[in-house]
C-alpha cells in the first residue's frame, strides 16, 4: 500500500509542478499550490460556503455545523488546498475516496463539500452517530479506529477530533 499512496503523491506533485512551467502558446499559473504548502487560493466567501454546506448537510441529513466545522479544520475553507498526504480540496480528499464518491474535480468546491459530506455521512451511519469516532475515521481512517475500537490515540487524529467537537461547542447556546 505504501508504494502506491507514494506513486499517488509523486503524480500529484508532479500535475501540480508542472501546472506552474510556462508552455508554448500557454500561459503559467503563478499561484498554483503544491503539496503540503500554505494554500495559495483565498477561502470561499461566506455566503457561496454556506449554501454549498446547507444543501449537502440537508440531502445527507447531517449537522451543517458539524460540516463546516469539518470544512475549517481539514482546510481553512479553501478549495484549492492539498495535504502533505495528498487530500485534496475544502473536505480534503483523497483521489482515491474522490474517485469512489465519482468526484470529476477534488478542487471543485461543490463536488468535494458533496462527496465530503457523504463519506461523513456513512462514518456516521457506521460508528452508529458517534460523532467523535466519525471524525477520527475521517482523519485516520476507519482500519484505524476500528482496530482501536477507539479515537486512535495520534497526536494528529486526538487534536482533530478535540479541535472540531470544541468548535461545535462554541456554537451552541
Amino acid at each position: 500500500m505504501a508504494p502506491g499512496l507514494e506513486k499517488q503523491r509523486a503524480s500529484i506533485q508532479k500535475q501540480a509542478n508542472s501546472a506552474t512551467e510556462e508552455k508554448f502558446f500557454a500561459l503559467s499559473w503563478p499561484s498554483r499550490p503544491t503539496i503540503g504548502t500554505e494554500p495559495m487560493c483565498d477561502p470561499l466567501p461566506p455566503e457561496q460556503l454556506g449554501s454549498l454546506v446547507d444543501q449537502a448537510a440537508q440531502r445527507e441529513s447531517i449537522q451543517a455545523d458539524l460540516v463546516r466545522a469539518v470544512i475549517k479544520q481539514e482546510s481553512g475553507g479553501r478549495p484549492c488546498a492539498i495535504s502533505a498526504k495528498g487530500a485534496q480540496g475544502m473536505m480534503q480528499l483523497m483521489p482515491d475516496t474522490a474517485q469512489d464518491f465519482g468526484v470529476a474535480d477534488a478542487f471543485d468546491p461543490k463536488q468535494n463539500i458533496d462527496a465530503g459530506v457523504k463519506l461523513l455521512k456513512s462514518l456516521l451511519t457506521k460508528y452508529k452517530g458517534d460523532v467523535s469516532l466519525a471524525l477520527a475515521a475521517y482523519n485516520a481512517g476507519s482500519a484505524r479506529v476500528d482496530k482501536d475500537n477507539a479515537v486512535p490515540q495520534i497526536p494528529e487524529t486526538v487534536n482533530y477530533v478535540s479541535d472540531i467537537l470544541e468548535e461545535l461547542n462554541k456554537k451552541k447556546p
